[in-house]
């Protein structure tokens, strides 16, 4: 099973990237967003989204799977699952915990030989990443420039990416020994400090 669930909602993030004075003040500069104005259902739809859209499918075909004695989750990370981005609280909140449960089922589930891992997609050219993103052929935004920057492969991601990395993590032969683990896919964003 390739368990894909993710999504983030706008009123759930921050326009600020860091903490500012002015966030507090009843005269703060319009649209500006912090931490404090965030949504807090919002916050809690991003939460719920992406941890219990997680759980509820490895519920429903892992029972199917341990009833056969066997089988294979590969559940949908992010590189925030490991260094928090800026202005999206909820959704690196709710990222990282998809790396503990997926580390809690792996043992859980494995007596009846179901491999349950993750993968941590890096930032990856779809619709919705061209608009923060923008694209190398139509011009990178500032957030765009600055991931490209921390990628040392110089480039997105694109789908064709994921498909070697998720093809080994299913084969039950070449991956048989390997289970509760998140593999970054990122262009080795990971690896750059940025300095």
């Amino acid at each position: 099973m390739i368990n894909g669930a993710g999504g983030n909602n706008i009123k759930a993030m921050t326009t600020n990237f860091v903490f500012s004075k002015d966030e507090l003040s009843p005269d703060k500069p319009e649209g500006m967003v912090g931490f404090f104005d965030i949504d807090p259902d919002a916050f809690l739809h991003v939460l719920k989204n992406n941890t219990i859209g997680t759980v509820v499918p490895c519920r429903v075909f892992g029972r199917q799977m341990a009833e056969v004695g066997e089988g294979g989750i590969i559940n949908f990370a992010s590189m925030n699952s490991y260094r928090p981005l800026t202005r999206v609280p909820a959704y690196a909140m709710s990222k990282s915990a998809i790396v503990n449960f997926t580390q809690w089922l792996a043992e859980y589930f494995a007596p009846c030989r179901i491999r349950v891992n993750a993968v941590a997609p890096g930032f990856f050219v779809n619709e919705r990443s061209k608009a923060y993103l923008g694209t190398p052929e139509s011009g990178l935004t500032a957030r765009g420039k600055s991931v490209i920057s921390h990628t040392p492969m110089g480039r997105f991601g694109n789908a064709g990416d994921l498909t070697g990395t998720i093809n080994w993590l299913l084969d039950d032969r070449a991956a048989a020994f390997v289970t509760g683990i998140t593999v970054p896919v990122d262009g080795g964003f990971l690896s750059c400090s940025g300095v």
